[in-house]
């Protein structure tokens, strides 16, 4: 008789964050064929123009520019709005949103949070607005919307610019409008670990005709035909190949959505009674991918956010401690500014509770899987509370 191996477990492919949606491998595959037939590799082939028109449709939108990915979305928007001097960002969002704007010479400066929504807080967006202010990003965190209404008055009152980084919210919605058609542009990443994705890439949506323009131009170094530059630019084309990822995962995004909030459902489920364990909900009266699976451990907690984490972990499950410890804890923003923590403290308490577990095509059970996981710490911590049973959670 065989012994067990005491390294299977490792060895197993381990559920983690991020996991890639592939909807339709034939329809790709397919795409993939034409693109060689045609020869046309890059330089807004025709997958590029055709997802382009389909994302704009989708999302009520006159422009969408597609680009290699979200950082560089970010940055030729930056740009293309002649944003300078210093820009209000929240702290609590993926590093890039910071990054983007420190990367052409811009100034981040970090507004707190409202830690109901963990989206920017107005009145922390005022408090930070300086004579070198020129503009505000906000964040849809998770894919809920953030204070559109409120950071537009702000931008319309002190004469600012407003974008959005919409990287989290594709497919989202915000008081039933798609999430996409707001402030000056909205910037969405593609990347492999988003909801929707095109192996790599991302998008600016907007309304503003001369901005659509301005973008395309910067986007291919300049050029306005063969061989006329006519605006300063970079390389931030998308290829036909991840245009053609985007096309056929398109198709398949609504079936995507109801994985996941079936997801989360199984979820909330599981994880019910557990002692200072939340799982942030989505309002079902707007549009959500459902695609982000988020806890917060409190107080009330036997086991601690870390201790959760390492658990997980070695049980092959990647949860991840988004975004800790926000990017005023990262580099070189802790340096810069060593007391920007003083301003933030509803970013620092957030960043110290977050788990976020898998999502999309999971094994049958995950959701049971983790809970148990977590009401056994609960126990070895002290506090008892049954679990439910497989059939009381259907994943």
């Amino acid at each position: 008789m065989t012994s067990p191996d005491p390294h299977a477990s490792q060895r197993r492919t381990p559920l983690h964050v991020g996991r890639p949606n592939i909807t339709n491998r034939a329809e790709f595959l397919r795409r993939v064929e034409q693109i060689l037939d045609n020869q046309w590799l890059t330089n807004n082939g025709p997958m590029v123009q055709e997802l382009e028109q389909r994302i704009a449709e989708r999302l009520g939108v006159k422009h969408c520019v597609a680009m290699c990915n979200g950082t560089i979305a970010l940055e030729i928007a930056i740009r293309a709005l002649g944003l300078t001097g210093e820009v209000i960002v929240p702290s609590w969002t993926f590093v890039a949103t910071a990054h983007a704007l420190y990367w052409q010479g811009i100034t981040p400066v970090f507004a707190d949070i409202n830690p109901a929504t963990h989206n920017l807080d107005p009145a922390a967006v005022r408090r930070m607005i300086t004579p070198r202010t020129s503009g505000i990003i906000g964040v849809h965190l998770w894919g809920r919307a953030a204070p559109i209404d409120e950071l537009q008055a702000i931008a319309d009152e002190r004469g600012l610019k407003l974008m959005f980084d919409a990287a989290h919210a594709f497919g989202s919605s915000y008081k039933g409008q798609s999430i996409g058609r707001f402030g000056a542009c909205e910037v969405f990443s593609f990347h492999a670990t988003k909801a929707f994705n095109t192996m790599e890439g991302g998008a600016v949506t907007t309304n503003d005709d001369a901005l659509a323009e301005t973008m395309r131009l910067m986007r291919n170094f300049g050029f306005k035909g063969y061989d006329n530059v006519i605006h300063p630019g970079t390389n931030g084309k998308m290829i036909e190949v991840c245009a053609a990822m985007g096309l056929a995962n398109l198709d398949g995004f609504d079936a995507i959505v109801d994985t996941n909030r079936r997801n989360h459902a199984a979820y909330k489920q599981a994880l019910a009674g557990i002692p200072g364990v939340e799982l942030l909900d989505y309002d079902p009266a707007e549009r959500n991918s459902h695609h982000y699976v988020v806890l917060e451990v409190g107080d009330e907690c036997p086991a601690s956010r870390d201790e959760i984490i390492a658990t997980l972990h070695a049980k092959n499950i990647l949860a991840r401690r988004y975004f800790w410890p926000g990017c005023h804890g990262m580099q070189p923003y802790r340096d810069l500014f060593p007391h920007a923590g003083l301003v933030l403290p509803q970013t620092n308490n957030l960043a110290a509770r977050i788990v976020v577990l898998p999502n999309g095509n999971l094994p049958d059970g995950t959701a049971l899987t983790i809970s148990n996981v977590l009401r056994s710490m609960a126990m070895q911590h002290g506090s008892s509370h049954p679990a439910p049973n497989d059939e009381q959670v259907a994943q």
